[in-house]
């Protein structure tokens, strides 16, 4: 018997006759037809996710944004009601452990969401702070479903039983409430695929009917059911960081170009010291593009013009959208200028790949 744990929305999977895999302890639809069908969907139309493994907090109450200006590394008190911000919790020693996004609702009210194979890890790192705020853990209460692609705000605007009054002016990285069949909806304009596209998170007993409502309405427009195996290769053509990838408690914000989301200049948050003392020598992550139709895998060596390994790569895959093979990377900082000519060992092959600079592909705004 599997001790994987199921979303609310698992049996509608099964119905569309969806394949699973396990990830981070969930049993989650890794695809429902064809893995490039759906990827090409989420570009060209929309595509709709089940992403309700994802883990989300709650805090609230005076000192809140205190709090998260503390444990995250980004400085969250001078965001507006309204907007959500990516950033990073960090360990004590400076790595990553996870990569989260905090959406403000009021004043001292902030709801954070992580991923789901650090659900357990988030939670020990806000327990420092129970007494300061309120911290709920509100994960086995909610579902969340994305809608993602060109088409996602139509198919969004026009799914029965949705009412969101200000859909047409939120902007990328802001949320609005709204209500589906009398129920309260939150609707964030975000998502993982490098579309424009929205996550809505419903109470879970809401979640099955707020799914065929979806799925109904975008038929038309071209949207399809996406699974797992689509969502990697849109966040790797967006060079949009996996955590057990491109993130760890290993790799520092700086090596994985995510220097920019850390808030140097407050005076304290968790891994500050750390990252103040850190060698700016470390291996940093790359893209590399290569030609024809191997892709090099995450494992895979990346070797300099001698043969000498220097890197590994961490996520790679022949690009569905640009047709040749992407991947990212860690390598010193002395391979990682643009047009640096590497190689990557695919099973014994030396295929020829060039440093590129994130993303490989950016939508059309």
């Amino acid at each position: 018997m599997s001790d994987l744990r199921t979303t609310a929305l698992h049996d509608r999977h099964a119905a569309l006759g969806a394949s699973f895999t396990d990830f981070g302890g969930w049993s989650m639809p890794v695809r429902y037809t064809s893995d490039l069908a759906e990827h090409h969907a989420v570009r060209n139309a929309a595509g709709l996710f089940d992403i309700s493994h994802m883990a989300e907090f709650t805090l609230a109450g005076p000192g809140a944004a205190a709090v998260l200006d503390d444990a995250l590394a980004g400085r969250i008190s001078t965001m507006k009601i309204g907007k959500a911000k990516y950033s990073l919790l960090l360990s004590d020693a400076g790595g990553v452990v996870d990569d989260v996004i905090v959406y403000r609702r009021g004043d001292e009210d902030f709801l954070v969401i992580s991923n789901a194979g650090n659900h357990e890890a988030v939670a020990a790192a806000f327990e420092r702070y129970i007494g300061d705020v309120v911290i709920s853990d509100i994960s086995d209460d909610v579902a969340l479903i994305a809608v993602q692609g060109p088409r996602a705000r139509e198919v969004l605007a026009t799914t029965p039983g949705v009412e969101l009054p200000g859909l047409d002016d939120l902007g990328y990285y802001a949320w609005l409430g709204g209500t589906f069949d009398g129920v309260d909806l939150f609707v964030a304009r975000t998502g993982y695929t490098g579309e424009d596209g929205f996550e809505l998170m419903v109470p879970n007993a809401f979640a099955s009917a707020l799914w065929d409502a979806l799925l109904s309405a975008g038929e038309p427009a071209g949207l399809v059911p996406a699974g797992l195996a689509s969502r990697d290769t849109l966040r790797l053509e967006a060079g949009m960081p996996l955590h057990g990838h491109e993130l760890s408690t290993d790799i520092l914000p700086a090596q994985a170009g995510l220097g920019r989301v850390v808030a140097m200049d407050k005076d304290t948050f968790v891994g500050k010291e750390a990252l103040a003392s850190a060698s700016t020598d470390l291996p940093v992550l790359v893209g590399l593009a290569a030609d024809g139709r191997r892709a090099g895998r995450a494992g895979y060596a990346v070797l300099d013009a001698s043969g000498e390994p220097v890197g590994e790569i961490t996520s790679g895959a022949l690009s569905p959208t640009l047709g040749y093979p992407v991947a990212m990377a860690f390598v010193p900082p002395r391979f990682a200028e643009p047009g640096t000519e590497l190689f990557i060992d695919v099973r014994g092959t030396r295929i020829p790949a060039a440093v590129t600079a994130l993303p490989f592909y950016r939508r059309n705004a």
